[in-house]
């Protein structure tokens, strides 16, 4: 299957792409390169940090809740089995000054609120639980400490000998004191497609009951020795029955639940039907602009969130804010 070249795309194909979200946290990869960072931080009295427990974080009225480092440390880390890693500083658009070095802390259990170190006005919770109303840093903060926390979870033991590894450089390296092998956080690449078809309508999917409500961008996990592209044209055939004739980048979002990172393509196809392989995908339906906006305003089919690379994928295809049912 051949590629054209940009002018030669379909007219839904745009040069335009989404918007780039601006970085709110400096990670400070080369300053935590200097050993014993984190313990100098928590040690400092200037440091703020976040805690996160078998995924969930602690969580307060206003956001994420940040403790003070230092005591908060020795709570956490009682019974000598916590983690600290370096998030890096604010830059902004934050309930925290610019600039405060902010750590997690990975704990091994969950105190109730009120007890231990959780304060009563405050919770456990999940990203998706609270995103809806994090700021712009708080949620940069919550996926980052999701993506970190998530590897470390997963990869305690050197894959090459078993050994179980050091953690050095501020929390974002493993090292195996056996054979001195070095290991990193891994991603997960993953792609994203609205697909458009010759009369301009879009494709949409979902899984799950064949009569359920939710319809969203089709998706896959691209496979070792793939380029983009072709993991757009595979999936897309594997999951639809449609095959890809162009495709275009628009735009990405990490996704690390576990490790994802979510590649956002639109493509062309000249194909009009859709068969679902009803495994990954148990139902698929093309929408004009009109039908989808209406179908979403009667209630008819649910579609993905405002949070989701899926919803501005969506949106960028429709040109528009596509208004949501009022509860």
């Amino acid at each position: 299957m051949s590629y054209a070249e940009p002018p030669a795309l379909a007219n839904h194909l745009m040069d335009t792409v989404l918007p780039v979200r601006p970085a709110l946290v400096d990670r400070g990869s080369a300053a935590r390169m200097r050993p014993g960072m984190v313990d100098e931080l928590i040690a400092s009295g200037r440091a703020r940090a976040m805690v996160i427990s078998q995924r969930k974080a602690v969580v307060g009225s206003e956001g994420i809740w940040f403790g003070d480092a230092g005591p908060l440390w020795k709570a956490v880390n009682e019974d000598g089995a916590a983690t600290a890693i370096y998030l890096g500083t604010t830059l902004g658009s934050s309930s925290l000054p610019e600039d405060t070095a902010v750590l997690l802390f990975v704990a091994a259990e969950q105190p109730v609120p009120g007890s231990s170190y959780v304060p009563a006005d405050a919770d456990w919770a999940g990203f998706r639980d609270v995103a809806a109303r994090l700021n712009p840093t708080d949620t940069a903060l919550f996926i980052e400490a999701s993506a970190i926390s998530n590897w470390h979870a997963t990869h305690t033991h050197c894959p090459q000998c078993g050994t179980p590894t050091d953690i050095e450089v501020g929390g974002w390296v493993r090292r195996c004191p056996k054979d001195n092998s070095e290991h990193y956080p891994r991603t997960d690449p993953a792609i994203i497609v609205t697909v458009v078809g010759p009369d301009g309508r879009i494709l949409l999917g979902g899984g799950g009951p064949a009569d359920a409500k939710n319809y969203s961008t089709l998706a896959g996990f691209v496979e070792p020795g793939e380029s983009l592209e072709q993991a757009v044209v595979r999936e897309i055939g594997e999951e639809v029955g449609v095959r890809v004739t162009a495709c275009q980048y628009l735009g990405s979002q990490s996704w690390p639940f576990p490790a994802s990172l979510m590649l956002g393509f639109t493509a062309s196809t000249n194909d009009a039907v859709a068969r679902p392989d009803g495994v990954e995908v148990t139902r698929a339906r093309w929408f004009s602009r009109e039908e989808l906006q209406e179908a979403v305003l009667s209630g008819e089919i649910t579609i993905s969130t405002r949070l989701s690379i899926a919803r501005s994928l969506i949106e960028h295809w429709y040109g528009g804010v596509i208004e949501d049912l009022q509860p």
